[in-house]
This record gives structure tokens, C-alpha cells and sequence, in this order.
């Protein structure tokens, strides 16, 4: 495989984070200089060559924007070949960023597109797609995680959106790219129709060297506590797919790396994007206790009624900690009560600007497209950070072939 000058230079940083406290992700891909930037980079010279991409359950594009700055560091382009999901609002962003049509990016249901079942002979709906796509270098996807995830008492491990993950699995089948990146909660290997198990045992039939990993996103440079399951496949490898890992012996991260430059941004700007959630008096009064007494937990008495006589829900209604990396970014960054959402040094809930740069988003990434902040909040919450694709990709390219 060709070793480009930034290939060599990665791997010889990579060689020097196990004897070194340096994180390299933050020494070579996304770190935060990459993440401050406001305009987009120069993408490489055509004559460079390029990697064709299918993101499915794509969002506003988390995945694909990693897979863009993989390339980049390999002196490659990115061809969207086709994006899936049911938020038009996601789309909006994600055509918006990555200059593809609607038929490029699709509002469909995944279902409709790969309904058939693993194994199966291809239904004309989905020969239809393979003949569109044409030549996937890369497949990735993010499937729905409220059914596995821990949060959902009700469904959970039994949740019929569970099944979309095998949806993902029949599109490997039948598009066989060179390389598969899916991303889920790690409860996924508990889903009751063993949805991982079976993705393994069919990427493994038809020819991919498979592994699977839990990795924390602080790994990856990232300010955050995030744990995700990892699947990745690559078809006839020629190396060993486990190494394309992050190791755990990343010192965390803390949120002021990435926030202390906007911290006051609410005060000058007045962007949906750029502003906080507005609380209501009782919030603002918990706030306010928090601040006066320098703490981070509040205390039960001062929580909902719910909440007095005992619960484990210890981070709700928390302020963040300046000096440490913040919880899972969630749907729910804009209320107090939903995580540890309160600002460290400013009496006020994250903003979206301060969410989207702790999911790894750079600020050059155009979230304009959000016509509500229920929307807005949903797709960063929602979204994959950009990091896990680029980690995992920037080394370990699959090859191809320029077009």
C-alpha cells in the first residue's frame, strides 16, 4: 500500500503515544486547533485520488466528516455515493456541508432501501441501490441506540428499532465495500436477537476480517466520557483490524481545551446555535445554588419532588467540571434536567456551539440548516463525533483505486 509523507508521519507519532502521555489523536487528527477552525480545509488535488463513502442512518454527518478528514490526511478526496436517514432537518445539514443533492442524500427509511433479508436473494429495490452506489470503498452507519440503550426501561434489548442494525449488516452484503465502521451504545451486545453476533458471522462468511471494541471517547482526544461499541470489517485485510483501536491509556481530556475561547459567546451573539436554552425560574434558582456554594451535585432538596426520597440519578441537574471531560453528549444538553449540562464558569445550560465542539464538530461544520432548536439539539446529540471515524480510518485506509 502506498505510504504517503502524512501517513509516515502519523504512524510515527502513533509509535510514539505508547511511550508518551501525548494523545495522538489530539497530536494528528481533529485535535482542537482542527476544531476551531472556520473555514473548511483545503481538500487535496483531484489527480490525488478518491474514496467513495455510503453513510447510512448519516445524521448531519459526524461519520462522514470523519471519513473526509481520514482522506484528507491521505491525500484523498471523498465521494458521497449515498446518505440515508429520516430527519429532513439532519439532511438539510449534511447536503448543506458536503455539497450532495437529494438523491445523493436520501430521506428514506433504511428498510426501504435494503428490505431484505440477510442471506436472501436481492429484491429490485435494492439492486436499484447497489447499480446507484456502484463502487463503495467505505460503509458506515450509525443505527438508532435508544432500543439498546441503558436509558430505555421500557424496550430495552427488545426494541424493534434494534433491528436496523441487521439492516445495515444486508447493505454490507450486497454493496461490499472494502471497509465497514458501525457505531452503537455498548449495550448492543446485548440485544436480544444477538444483532452483533449475527453482523459478525455474516461479514465473516462472505470474506471480511471483523473486530469489535468498546472505546471511550477520551481515547480519541475527546472531552467527553462517551463509551460506544465499535464494529469494524474490512474485506480481504491484509492487516490487523484490532490495531486500528485506540488503546486506553489516554489522560483525559478536559472541557476548557475546547470551550474556554467561547465561554462568553452568549453575551455577544445571538444565533440559535450560539446561545443557550432558556431555563425557568426553578432552574435558574438551582443554578444559582450551585454557583454560591461552588458545587456540582445539587442536593435532593432542591431537586423535584421525584427526586427527594432517593434516586441514581446523580449527574441530572449537575454543573460540569472545568478541569475534567464532560458526560455523554445527549439530546438533552439543553436542559439542566436531563445530565450534567450546566456551563462550569457561566450560570447557563451548554449551548449548541459548546455541544457540537465537545462531539468532536469543528466550528467550520454548518449547522445554519436547523430550522428549531429541538432539531438542532437532536443532531448533535444524535450524531456519531467526527474523531471515531477519523481515528480508525486515517491509518488503516482501505485501498482503492483513484477514479
Amino acid at each position: 500500500m502506498r505510504l504517503w509523507n502524512t501517513y509516515r508521519e502519523v504512524a510515527s507519532i502513533a509509535i510514539t503515544r505508547r511511550i508518551s502521555v501525548m494523545s495522538s489523536a489530539k497530536a494528528f487528527i481533529c485535535p482542537p486547533t482542527w476544531i476551531r477552525r472556520k473555514k473548511w480545509p483545503k481538500p487535496p488535488p483531484v489527480s490525488g485520488g478518491t474514496f467513495s463513502i455510503v453513510d447510512l442512518f448519516c445524521g448531519c454527518g459526524g461519520l462522514t466528516l470523519g471519513a473526509w478528514e481520514a482522506a484528507r490526511a491521505n491525500n484523498r478526496r471523498l465521494k458521497v455515493k449515498l446518505a440515508i436517514d429520516t430527519c429532513g432537518d439532519a439532511l438539510a445539514v449534511y447536503r448543506a456541508n458536503f455539497g450532495v443533492s437529494k438523491k445523493t442524500a436520501r430521506e428514506i427509511d433504511i428498510r426501504e432501501v435494503f428490505p431484505g433479508k440477510l442471506g436472501s436473494r436481492p429484491q429490485a429495490v435494492e439492486l436499484t441501490a447497489v447499480r446507484k452506489a456502484g463502487k463503495v470503498d467505505i460503509l458506515v452507519a450509525g443505527p438508532p441506540c435508544q432500543g439498546h440503550s441503558d436509558l430505555n426501561n421500557h424496550t430495552r434489548r427488545k426494541d424493534p428499532r434494534n433491528g436496523l442494525y441487521l439492516r445495515v449488516t444486508r447493505a454490507v452484503e450486497l454493496l461490499r465495500p472494502g471497509i465497514v465502521l458501525i457505531e452503537n451504545v455498548g449495550a448492543v451486545i446485548h440485544d436480544h436477537s444477538n444483532v452483533v453476533a449475527r453482523s459478525v458471522e455474516m461479514m465473516q462468511s462472505i470474506g471480511y476480517t471483523v473486530a469489535t471494541r468498546i472505546v471511550r471517547a477520551s481515547t480519541l482526544g475527546l472531552p467527553q466520557r462517551r463509551k460506544r461499541h465499535i464494529l469494524l470489517a474490512v474485506r480481504g485485510a491484509d492487516w490487523n483490524v484490532a490495531d486500528a483501536f485506540p488503546t486506553d491509556d489516554q489522560q483525559p481530556v478536559p472541557i476548557s481545551d475546547y470551550l474556554a475561547d467561547i465561554e462568553d459567546e452568549p453575551e455577544h451573539r445571538t444565533e440559535m446555535f450560539r446561545t443557550p436554552s432558556r431555563m425557568t425560574l426553578r432552574n435558574r434558582k438551582r443554578v444559582e445554588y450551585l454557583f454560591k456554594r461552588d458545587a456540582y451535585n445539587l442536593p435532593n432538596k432542591h431537586r423535584p419532588p421525584c427526586h427527594e426520597n432517593g434516586h441514581s440519578y446523580i449527574s441530572m441537574y449537575g454543573r460540569l467540571h472545568w478541569d475534567q471531560p464532560a458526560q455523554t453528549i445527549t439530546t438533552g444538553f439543553g436542559s439542566m434536567g436531563q445530565g450534567r449540562f450546566v456551563h462550569p464558569t457561566r450560570q447557563r445550560v451548554i449551548t449548541p456551539h459548546e455541544a457540537a465542539r465537545i462531539q468532536g464538530f469543528p466550528d467550520f461544520f454548518d449547522f445554519s440548516g436547523a430550522r428549531t432548536r429541538r432539531s438542532l439539539q437532536d443532531m448533535i446529540g444524535n450524531a456519531v463525533p467526527p474523531v471515531v471515524a477519523a481515528w480508525v480510518l486515517a491509518l488503516r485506509f482501505p485501498r482503492a483505486q483513484p477514479e
